[in-house]
């Protein structure tokens, strides 16, 4: 398998994330108590050419007819805030649609302009920008932001990476699965598990890595719909 098998986008941010030690291969502990064989880190997408490239990521999948047209992005603190400007600022570079983005602040502010939301009015059609969707308790607790606020409709969800592995449910989905059902929205990744393993595979430079992540996906991975 070639890596011309993957999108473009989707190389250059892998490429980027393993170059800048986002994307990181070894043996970690999850907060689910899993013991995974690769690790990725939002929380080292500092720099700007790394804020770049996964702008121009974000950028591609919410042009992509896979996500409603849509008014306001909104990135939920703390990691979401800058992934939200940044991806508002590619988006109209791409493509020239001028859009809003928002996030909320997680202590209440009781002076100045006051309140929990900082940015463009939380009213139309909502993306949510997210980084990992874990037990999916983030991405609801920001879902609940969004229903305090009537003129608010979320229409979708990107976010970074999807594991594609069980969610603790037990429902034998993946909590990225089990959000689209509960919400009625597309929720889409730049990238998959699937796609660090077509890398891995047309790099030739990973077996070890390639194998390890191979055995955990068959034994918590969940085929994407």
């Amino acid at each position: 398998m070639s890596s011309q098998a993957l999108d473009s986008a989707k190389v250059a941010f892998i490429e980027a994330a393993i170059e800048h030690g986002v994307l990181l291969f070894g043996n970690f502990t999850l907060k689910s108590g899993r013991q995974s064989p690769y690790f990725f880190n939002a929380g080292l997408l500092y720099s700007s050419s790394l804020l770049s490239t996964t702008a121009q990521a974000y950028a591609k999948i919410l042009s992509s007819s896979r996500i409603p047209d849509f008014d306001v992005l909104f990135g939920p603190a703390y990691k979401g805030i800058s992934l939200a400007a940044v991806s508002a600022v590619s988006l109209y570079q791409q493509t020239g649609k001028d859009i809003g983005y928002c996030y909320n602040r997680k202590e209440k502010k009781d002076h100045g302009e006051g309140g929990t939301m900082v940015g463009a009015p939380l009213k139309g059609r909502i993306v949510i920008i997210d980084d990992v969707l874990t037990s999916g308790k983030a991405i609801r607790e920001a879902i609940d932001i969004l229903k305090a606020s009537p003129e608010a409709k979320l229409v979708g969800i990107v976010q970074l990476v999807d594991r594609q592995e069980k969610g603790q449910s037990g429902s034998g989905k993946s909590t990225v699965q089990e959000v689209e059902e509960e919400f009625g929205v597309p929720v889409e990744p730049i990238i998959g598990l699937d796609d660090i393993v077509k890398y891995l595979e047309s790099s030739g430079k990973w077996e070890k890595e390639l194998q390890e992540v191979r055995k955990y996906r068959e034994e918590y991975g969940v085929q994407r719909s």
